[in-house]
C-alpha cells in the first residue's frame, strides 16, 4: 500500500530556502555571463559613450559630471528595460519559467534570483563607468561620491526594472515586446535627455526632470560633480520612488508564468 504525502510532510520535502537561492543565483549568473548581448548593452556602450566624448570638439558636448551621468543612465536603461525584459519574455515563451516554476524552489526565489543578479551586473557595469569616466574626464570623486552614485545606480535599476517586469507582465509575445522595449527607449531617451536642453519646447522641458531617465541624469550628474544636495534632487528621488511603485505593482499583480 502507498501512504499519500501530507501537505506538511510536503513542505519538508522542499529545498530550504538558502539553497535554492544560492543555486539559482549561479545558474543565472552564468546565463548572463555567457550572454555578450548583456555585456554590451551594461558596460560597452556606456564606456564607449564616455571615452568618445573626451576626444577633441566632443568635449564640449557638456560637462564630464554630465557625460558620466549620460553613460549610466543609458546603461541601465539598455540593459535592464530591454536586456531584462526580452530574457525574461523568451524564458517564459520556451517554457523556462513553467519549468522552475513547477520545481521544488519556491516561486518567488525564481524572480528574486534574477533580479539580484541584474542588479549585481549593474553595479559592476556602473563601477567600471564612473571610474574610466573620472579618469578620461578628469574628475576628482571622493569615496562619499562614489558610493552615493553607485546608490542612485541601484535606484535607477530598480527603476528600469520595475518598466520591464510590468512589460513582460503586460505584453505576451517576446516579438511585441522588443518592438514596445525599442519604442519605449527613444521615447523616454527624448524626453529624458532632449526635452531637458528645450529642444522639445517648454512643456517636455518642464517634465524632462520628472520622467525616469531625466531623473536619474539629474541625480547622477549633482553626484559625480558634488554641488550638494538640491530640491531638483529631492524631486527627481520622489519620481524614482513613484515608478517603482507603480511598475512593480504592475508587474507583480498582471505577471504570467506562460505566455499563452
Amino acid at each position: 500500500m502507498t501512504e499519500s504525502v501530507a501537505p506538511s510532510d510536503a513542505r519538508i520535502l522542499r529545498p530550504p530556502v538558502g539553497l535554492a537561492l544560492a543555486s539559482l543565483f549561479r545558474a543565472d549568473a552564468l546565463v548572463l555571463l555567457r550572454s555578450r548581448v548583456s555585456a554590451v548593452l551594461s558596460i560597452l556602450l556606456p564606456v564607449v559613450i564616455v571615452v568618445v566624448t573626451s576626444f577633441g570638439k566632443a568635449n564640449r558636448l557638456g560637462g564630464g559630471a554630465q557625460v558620466v551621468g549620460l553613460a549610466l543612465t543609458l546603461g541601465l536603461v539598455t540593459s535592464c528595460l530591454l536586456g531584462y525584459s526580452l530574457n525574461l519574455a523568451h524564458d517564459r515563451e520556451v517554457g523556462v519559467l513553467q519549468r522552475l516554476r513547477v520545481s521544488p524552489a519556491p516561486t518567488w526565489t525564481v524572480m528574486v534570483s534574477r533580479l539580484v543578479v541584474q542588479v549585481a551586473s549593474n553595479m559592476i557595469g556602473s563601477i567600471i563607468v564612473i571610474i574610466v569616466g573620472a579618469i578620461v574626464h578628469g574628475l576628482t570623486l571622493g569615496a562619499g561620491q562614489y558610493l552615493l552614485m553607485l546608490g542612485i545606480a541601484v535606484l535607477g535599476a530598480a527603476v528600469f526594472l520595475s518598466l520591464g517586469q510590468a512589460l513582460v507582465a503586460l505584453v505576451r509575445t517576446t516579438s511585441a515586446i522588443n518592438a514596445i522595449g525599442r519604442i519605449l527607449f527613444i521615447v523616454l531617451v527624448l524626453i529624458g535627455l532632449l526635452g531637458g536642453t528645450g529642444i522639445l519646447g517648454d512643456v517636455v522641458k518642464s517634465i524632462s526632470g520628472w520622467t525616469p531617465v531625466g531623473a536619474l541624469m539629474n541625480l547622477f550628474t549633482d553626484a559625480a560633480a558634488g554641488t550638494g544636495w538640491a530640491d531638483q534632487d529631492t524631486y527627481a528621488m520622489i519620481a524614482c520612488v513613484g515608478y517603482i511603485a507603480v511598475f512593480s505593482f504592475l508587474g507583480i499583480r498582471w505577471f504570467r508564468w506562460d505566455s499563452h
